[in-house]
């Protein structure tokens, strides 16, 4: 199959992931107790709406149509860029993410950087010398940060570096002087996963045959480590840190409340305080829809670089058990035959 073909395929099925995640977050509105057109009037502070009031906003909100018409029209405006008024502020959610969204990017950009950078790092040493001491560091700190969790970690970071060393501030302002903490908080868990991931691939990939050739051909053992090993250990590290995004923005409101960072993380918790449906719709959606544009990207890369990831699932297989099928009848001895 060819790569624009493998594309295609691949958008296709990331536009049914969007659509099903959207039908999932619309129905929010549907299972949510109380009323929001009310809650609509009190955020304008509208205390004591009458019936009128309560009927006209109704109607404008489309509470008084079908469910379809209603999803229809949801998805229109979100499309958008509309995703409707927040029920506790009456201003716009697209404005209040928007307003947010600078401070979580920059959150997370600097946790993903830290999580590659060490996790590249430390999984090639411990691939590199697999069964000796520097694996069994490696192994046994990403084991401990993947079982610590992050409030803790950062709580501990909070009263160590901030409170008694005196470095920082308690209270973050999302600018890049005080994006240290929260991140290496954020990324301590991804960080571990990558690690383990890395070093799983770089071990299968030195027994592959060409690195054989590539020893009798008096290639160091840097040289085969760096130029064939690891290039291909990178397929499933790239698969591994496209999930790693959606394990970063689903943990950014954890980290962000705790170092106070004002990213659309905190004001999805502060939402959830509030009861404010369609701003934790919007948090949502943006989790979704970034989830799903990395996770396309990151697979159409590796499908440029591996091309036997570019084939249907079933055709994979397929092809996999004819190539072992062949290595056995290849090296099974003759059978012998009575005359």
């Amino acid at each position: 199959m060819s790569f624009a073909a493998a594309t295609g395929r691949r958008l296709g099925q990331a536009a049914i992931t969007l659509l099903v995640a959207a039908i999932l977050i619309w129905s929010l509105l549907l299972i949510t107790p109380g009323d929001p057109a009310r809650r609509l009037l009190l955020a304008n502070h509208i205390d004591h709406p009458t019936a009128a009031q309560l009927a006209a906003k109704r109607h404008q909100l489309g509470l008084d149509q079908s469910g379809l018409h209603r999803f229809a029209q949801w998805l229109s405006r979100a499309v958008r860029g509309d995703l409707g008024d927040s029920w506790a502020s009456g201003r716009p959610v697209l404005d209040e993410l928007r307003q947010r969204l600078p401070a979580t990017l920059l959150l997370t950009g600097v946790a993903m950087s830290i999580a590659i950078v060490v996790a590249v790092v430390a999984g090639t040493v411990a691939g590199a010398f697999p069964r000796r001491w520097p694996d069994l560091l490696v192994r046994g700190g990403a084991l401990v940060v993947l079982c610590v969790p992050s409030f803790l970690v950062g709580t501990i970071l909070l009263d160590l570096v901030v409170v008694r060393w005196g470095h920082q501030q308690v209270v973050s302002d999302g600018s890049l002087a005080t994006v240290a903490l929260p991140a290496i908080t954020l990324s301590l868990a991804t960080t571990g996963a990558w690690t383990r991931i890395l070093r799983a691939s770089l071990l299968e990939s030195r027994r592959a045959p060409h690195l054989e050739v590539a020893e009798a051909r008096g290639a160091s053992a840097t040289r085969r480590m760096v130029r064939h090993a690891l290039p291909n250990a990178l397929v499933p590290f790239l698969t591994a840190v496209g999930v790693g995004v959606a394990a970063c923005i689903g943990g950014a409101p954890i980290v962000e409340t705790l170092f106070t960072w004002p990213g659309i993380g905190r004001a999805a918790v502060e939402a959830i305080g509030a009861r404010d449906v369609p701003v934790i719709q919007g948090f949502t959606l943006f989790a979704v829809l970034a989830y799903v544009v990395v996770s396309t990207v990151v697979d159409l890369l590796a499908a440029a670089i591996d091309p036997r990831l570019r084939l249907p699932p079933r055709q994979r297989r397929t092809r996999r058990w004819s190539a072992t099928a062949k290595h056995v009848a290849g090296t099974r001895p003759p059978s012998s035959t009575t005359r």
